[in-house]
Parts: structure tokens; sequence; C-alpha cells
């Protein structure tokens, strides 16, 4: 995002939510002009050589901003298996054919399952695959200070509160409550144990020593957004439809666990923010966490991307891959002598991706 200068110098958790690039290119663009125009008794103020300087400045301003940028984030709590390669290989389709840029994020923020060993093998995998990313990576581990930020702000908009509740707790409070509701994952939805303690209970259960989740109080959360909730899905052609987003069927979902001080769905929307993200691509199996994602970003007043869902790999039972599934891993086909043209084979990237891919090409590059 625009305000965030250096990067590296200015890099503190209240710039999340400075400008967005849209907002700081109409700016530059707007000081552009004022100062082409502004004038004294002698003529321009600035010389024919600021002027240049000025609009050369503008014009990579403005290009980098309306290039579409593409992330490819793993959780480096395993080996990559042959779906990561699909969604991989699309991101960094879609950034070369649209001249777009491609970032690698490490979501890392579980310290009990992720571990170096399986970074670096996802990285050695990627580079066998024939990508190539912007560098810095970006680890999540080392920017929980941001994430902290944005649930403060959702604290002082009143739409979170700690809970105590261990799972047993819950478990109990729904045992004999007949068909209660899941989340989109399987969950069972929260029955609001914690949501109504009062601050002298909280304060007294936190000067024991107790531990606290924050969860974040969908109704009021949803009462806090004026209008429908949407995001633009990119599915099967160039033209997008718009999603309606139904957060609400997540409940009271968790933003900060007891053991680590964030969740995936704060920091995905916060990193997106930060680095600019203009286009999510991913599977289709976080399709309906695209819901709470927005509300998410509406609350915390972040940009919106642009979503792209595609298809899961699955084995012969129909099963999803995945690694708690034990599925093979990238890197024993590499040791059984496979090329990565025999694997994109496998994959059948260049018949199923390739046509979404180029699809949503004439929708990526945009003015």
């Amino acid at each position: 995002m625009a305000a965030f200068g250096t990067m590296g110098q200015m890099e503190t958790a209240r710039h999340i939510y400075s400008e967005e690039p849209w907002l700081a290119r109409k700016k530059l663009s707007t000081g552009v002009l004022t100062a082409l125009s502004s004038k004294n008794g002698e003529g321009l103020l600035v010389s024919s050589f600021a002027i240049r300087g000025i609009l050369d400045f503008w014009l990579d301003m403005t290009s980098s901003y309306s290039r579409p940028v593409l992330r490819f984030a793993p959780s480096p709590n395993g080996y990559l298996h042959l779906g990561h390669a699909y969604s991989a290989l699309m991101n960094g389709l879609i950034a070369r054919e649209t001249g777009g840029r491609l970032l690698l994020r490490m979501e890392d923020i579980d310290f009990a399952r992720c571990r170096p060993e399986f970074e670096a093998a996802i990285i050695e995998d990627l580079e066998w695959l024939g990508l190539s990313w912007e560098q810095p990576v970006r680890r999540q581990a080392e920017h929980f200070p941001f994430y902290a930020e944005a649930l403060e702000r959702l604290e002082n908009m009143g739409v979170v509160y700690p809970c105590f509740c261990s799972r047993g707790d819950i478990m109990t409070a729904i045992a004999f409550k007949k068909d209660w509701p899941r989340d989109p994952d399987g969950t069972p939805l929260y029955p609001g144990i914690c949501r109504h303690l009062s601050r002298g209970s909280r304060a007294q259960r936190f000067a024991h020593g107790e531990k606290a989740s924050y969860r974040l109080d969908m109704e009021r959360a949803l009462s806090a957004v004026s209008d429908g909730l949407t995001w633009t899905e990119f599915r099967d052609g160039p033209t997008g439809r718009q999603e309606h987003a139904v957060p609400a069927v997540w409940g009271d979902a968790v933003l900060s666990r007891k053991d680590i001080a964030t969740s995936y769905h704060i920091a995905v929307v916060v990193d997106d923010a930060y680095q600019g993200v203009t286009d999510v691509v991913r599977g289709e199996d976080l399709f309906m966490a695209t819901s709470l994602h927005r509300l998410l970003q509406v609350l915390l007043r972040l940009p919106a991307p642009f979503y792209h869902h595609h298809r899961l790999l699955r084995d012969a039972m129909g099963q999803k891959l995945s690694k708690s599934s034990r599925a093979q891993p990238l890197r024993a086909f590499r040791q059984d002598g496979w090329s990565v043209q025999e694997l994109v084979a496998k994959i059948n990237l260049p018949a199923a991706a390739m046509g979404d891919a180029l699809a949503s090409t004439g929708r990526i590059v945009r003015p």
C-alpha cells in the first residue's frame, strides 16, 4: 500500500490502515497537476526538469499499481503436493501472461507445526517448477504486530470479545442440542458462552491467569456494515460475477487463538492489503472463507482484491489432496525422475488451468 514508503524502515503496524494505492495514486496525480498549473508572477513554480522528474515518478508509481499482483502463500508445515503445484503454477501463469507480479508468502504463524526445513523444501520445489517471485519472501511469523493492530482496531469497534472456553467447554454446552449448526469447515458454531461476560468478569479471569482467544461478535460486526457484502469472482470467463458474502455461516469465528496471537483470517486479509495483492488465486476449498474475509476487509477499511477459486486436485477416492491425508509430495515425484513437463501434464494444467487463466487475463489486465 502506498503509505508504506520504504517498506523496511516504515514498517509499523499502524501503516497497514494508511492510504490505499488508488488513493495515493489520485493524490499524487492531483499533486502533479497542481504543480503544473500553479503560477506566480513569473510563470510556473517548477522548472521543466522538475516537471519531467515528477511525471516520471508518477508514471512509475501508477504503472506499478496497474499491474496485477498475485501471491502463492503455502504453510511450511509439510511438503508441497500436486495440489500446491497446480495453484502455484496457476498464479505464476496468470502473473506471466498479464505482466503482473508474483509474490511468495509463508503462512507460518503456527510455531508448533511450521519448520524451517519445510520452508526450504517449498522454495526448492517451486524453483524446480520454474517459478520465480519477488524478494523478499514475506513470513507471517515476523509480523505479529500488524495482526495485533488489526485485532485492536476491531476491539475498539466493539466487535470482538475474549473467550475463555476450551473445546471441551463448547462440546459440553452443545452436547444435548440436536442438529447444532456447523461452519463450512465442519466445526460446531460457538454457542456464545463468553459473549456477554461483563468487563468485571473478564478482568477477574485475566487477573487469575486465564488465557483467552478472541472471537468476532458476528451479530455486532454485521450491524456495523451498512451495505451488503460482495466480492468479484472470476471462474469461467473474462467477466466477473458478484458473489454475495454470507459471513454469518462462520458464527463467532476465532480471530486470535490462546496459543497463537492471531489467526489465518486476520493474517491473510492484513497481508493481502499490505502487499497490494490485486488478485487472489486459490483453491475452491477457501471459497466460503472469502465471506468472512470480506467482512474483515470492510471493518478494517482494507481494499478488496478480485478472487479466482480454482478446482481442487483429488485422489482416486475423490478426496482433495492434502498434507493430512498424506498426499504424495512433489519431492517424491522429483526423486522418481519425473520432469516438470510430465508433472504438468499429470495435473492437467494446460487443458484445465490454461483456459481459466487466459480467460482471466482479459480481465486482469485493466487500466
